[in-house]
């Protein structure tokens, strides 16, 4: 461990499992406090021990991002735990794939409520104790869906594209305001997570080949890890991007350069 962020408190959503675990587990590492939300509460204290066993430091608490009384509730726990917040990563999302004639507004409004709205109400109810605290950095997950579109994720780009510039206002807003707060997005390719059991549906219940995807798609030619999109969320995190803001961090093994 490096302390590349000792002594910041961090808050992680979707914390439970796939990416959100994979940033949870890294910035415990590397010395943050870890709030990590989640709606899986069978999974979420799996969390928590894996990273206490490993001598990080991190507590769970459930949390629907839809909600806003949720947020205004966690971020109150997080104010009273710990007096501060320093690092956001709003990550909890949902991939539903369809083709658009198909896709019922159901299905449309629950994607955009989680990965939308959920973005838009973590930023609105953190950025006040962020900058009681002199400054921080949020991270919105967003995608290479949110830079390309992709036949069949209509939704899923819709709402990913969305993050991508509400993302960027966000930056000019805080940088006008001078209150330290940093705002950037990151970009995840073909990343090993459950995700792709909803976003690229197969017609069974197997799960999609990402190693067949990656080669067919990805000019590296190999699929992701959670750990590589958590190197990237670390490094945002940290104060070694302190110049950094309104950024897109694309980690996509050159997908979206096809």
């Amino acid at each position: 461990m490096a302390g590349r962020v000792a002594g910041k408190v961090a808050l992680v959503t979707g914390g439970a499992s796939g990416i959100g675990r994979g940033c949870a587990e890294r910035l415990a590492q590397e010395g943050a406090v870890v709030v990590l939300t989640d709606i899986q509460d069978h999974k979420g204290p799996e969390v928590v021990d894996a990273i206490a066993t490993a001598g990080g430091r991190a507590e769970y608490l459930h949390h629907d991002v839809t909600d806003e009384q949720a947020w205004i509730d966690v971020v109150d726990q997080v104010k009273a735990r710990h007096g501060r917040l320093d690092v956001l990563v709003n990550n909890a999302g949902v991939g539903l794939g369809g083709m658009i004639t198909e896709m019922s507004l159901e299905t449309w409004r629950q994607q955009t409520a989680v990965n939308l709205d959920g973005v838009f109400l973590g930023v609105k109810h953190v950025l006040p104790l962020m900058r009681d605290g002199g400054g921080g950095s949020i991270v919105n997950m967003s995608s290479v869906a949110g830079i390309k579109g992709a036949p069949g994720l209509a939704g899923y780009c819709a709402t990913k594209g969305g993050v991508r510039l509400f993302t960027k206002a966000v930056a000019l807003e805080c940088a006008a305001a001078k209150d330290g707060v940093r705002v950037n997005s990151v970009h995840p390719g073909i990343i090993d997570t459950p995700i792709w059991l909803t976003v690229a549906p197969t017609g069974t219940n197997e799960p999609p080949d990402l190693d067949a995807i990656s080669t067919m798609a990805v000019p590296m030619g190999v699929k992701g890890v959670p750990d590589d999109i958590a190197n990237g969320v670390l490094w945002l995190a940290s104060d070694e991007s302190r110049y950094v803001t309104g950024a897109e961090l694309v980690i996509d093994g050159g997908l979206t350069l096809r």
